[in-house]
């Protein structure tokens, strides 16, 4: 145990945030820096549990106790081969994961749990400044082939797990860069590409092949890709989006969320020196209260919004656990993220329990206010208040409603892969697919969720695969029985 005493002397403490009109014009993360000696006091509040119950919360199965006691100990250099015996990309997880190893923190039960995610960052971040983190390309190639289809943090994950099991991989992504959403999909000031880009370094220096601008199913075929490949791992994603079929869908000024975010991030990359799609002097809405959602704020924020007004179909969540999620289940509570507090600092609105009935347009086609009315809870099946009807101005809308599944159309119709009654690929306990040599990873087949989830399936699946082409597999296999996806 860190400290027997810690958790009773030292409260929970995390970094500050840039003020919010200083932040505001630049695109660089938000957070102050947070000083070694302070984090080390907070890595002394775990308890070092008999039972550790944020690995039941943790889907990597992190070894949060250990690195805890490491940090204290000021071992960081051990701290950060615990963290990467779990965690193929902890600066990812440690910025962007919502945390469920904290709401499953025993001592979240009666007080502030501990700070595991701020640890995990600082770990890698100091493993990173100091050198420790170096390429580890396998002893010996074993010859066979491997296709990782998609690059968001399943697909890295499986592809740097099989590439150090001695296997040939090849990662096709269909954009230009490699990444997925943690390329497009993520605001720059949520996490820099930095990050990104020197992780993919690595696993080039490991002996993994990237191929970008390649639309597997339409550029390659599934049966180009079989015929070149010992497997196929499906790693694509959950990327067919939820719609908003009203009136009034067609106007201009009308997006996506997953084409407005990729635009700005585009402009970060450098690839054009203004977005395409800007918010700049504008009314902007936002439709879905979640991560992509806050991403949109922040992000149309930056880009100089007149106004930003974020809408929920859902009631307004309560700010503390209730009776109806106990610990140590992840519970749905009402959030204060960076861009929510720019946008209280913007005099703009996070209103709950609204459904949007009619996008509303001017003469030229272009959206110009949304028609709204207020709606009783889920259980009504969110029957429509009458006398609540009004109209939001908006001359740009996003929809961030999250997504519906995987793409059937192309790879997945040309392999013939079995899929569930949410039309997401069915996998076994090895993460293999009705097809022989194919198997998924992910959102692909586990549906929308959580990066943390992503990782932990890639690494899984990896250790799947690694097992169909040798026979055994010395890779580790994070999740627990009772997790796996059962088809």
């Amino acid at each position: 145990m860190a400290d027997p005493k810690g958790f009773l002397t030292v409260p929970r403490e995390l970094p500050e945030r840039r003020p919010v009109d200083v932040r505001i014009k630049s695109w660089s993360e938000v957070y102050e820096s947070f000083g070694r000696d302070r984090l080390e006091k907070q890595a002394s509040r775990c308890m070092d549990c008999g039972i550790p119950f944020c690995h039941q919360g943790c889907p990597l199965g992190n070894l949060i106790p250990e690195w805890n006691d490491l940090v204290y100990r000021t071992d960081w250099r051990e701290a950060v081969e615990r963290l990467h015996a779990t965690n193929n990309f902890p600066e990812f997880t440690g910025k962007l994961c919502p945390a469920p190893c904290e709401t499953a923190c025993v001592l979240g039960i009666n007080s502030d749990p501990v700070t595991i995610k701020r640890v995990e960052a600082e770990i890698i971040d100091r493993a990173w400044a100091e050198g420790w983190v170096a390429p580890r390309p396998p002893a010996v190639r074993t010859g066979r082939k491997v296709a990782v289809v998609g690059s968001g943090p399943a697909g890295l994950a499986a592809a740097q797990q099989l590439t150090r099991a001695g296997h040939e991989v090849t990662v096709y992504e269909r954009d230009d860069r490699i990444g997925g959403l943690l390329r497009y999909g993520i605001p720059e000031f949520k996490m820099e590409k930095r990050h990104l880009e020197r992780r993919l370094e690595q696993m080039r220096a490991e002996g993994t092949e990237f191929k970008t601008s390649v639309n597997v199913g339409v550029d390659v075929t599934a049966e180009q890709l079989r015929e070149r490949y010992d497997v196929v791992l499906l790693a694509g994603g959950a990327t067919v989006r939820r719609d908003l079929p009203v009136p009034g869908r067609d106007l201009a000024g009308v997006y996506q969320a997953m084409e407005y975010l990729p635009d700005a991030n585009r402009v970060q990359e450098g690839d054009y020196a203004e977005p395409k799609i800007t918010a700049a002097g504008k009314h902007v809405v936002v439709i879905g209260g979640g991560d992509t959602g806050a991403d949109c704020i922040g992000t149309a924020i930056r880009q100089g919004a007149a106004s930003v007004t974020q809408l929920e179909i859902m009631p307004r969540p309560p700010q503390t656990r209730p009776d109806s999620q106990p610990w140590p289940t992840y519970p749905m509570l009402y959030k204060m993220e960076s861009a929510h507090e720019e946008l209280a600092g913007l005099g703009g609105e996070r209103l709950y329990a609204l459904n949007t009935v009619e996008f509303l347009g001017d003469e030229d086609g272009n959206v110009r206010a949304l028609k709204v009315v207020g709606v009783e809870g889920p259980q009504t099946g969110f029957k429509p208040i009458p006398g609540t009807e009004r109209e939001l101005p908006a001359q740009l809308v996003t929809l961030a409603m999250g997504f519906l599944g995987p793409q059937r159309e192309g790879l997945l119709e040309q392999l013939g892969v079995e899929l569930d009654q949410r039309g997401n690929v069915v996998r076994d306990a090895s993460y293999a697919t009705s097809v022989d040599g194919v198997f998924a990873a992910g959102d692909m087949g586990r549906g929308q969720s959580l990066i943390v989830w992503a990782i932990a399936e890639g690494r899984a699946a990896a250790a799947g695969v690694d097992a169909y082409l040798s026979g055994t597999t010395a890779l580790p296999y994070p999740i627990p029985p009772t997790a796996r996806p059962i088809a």
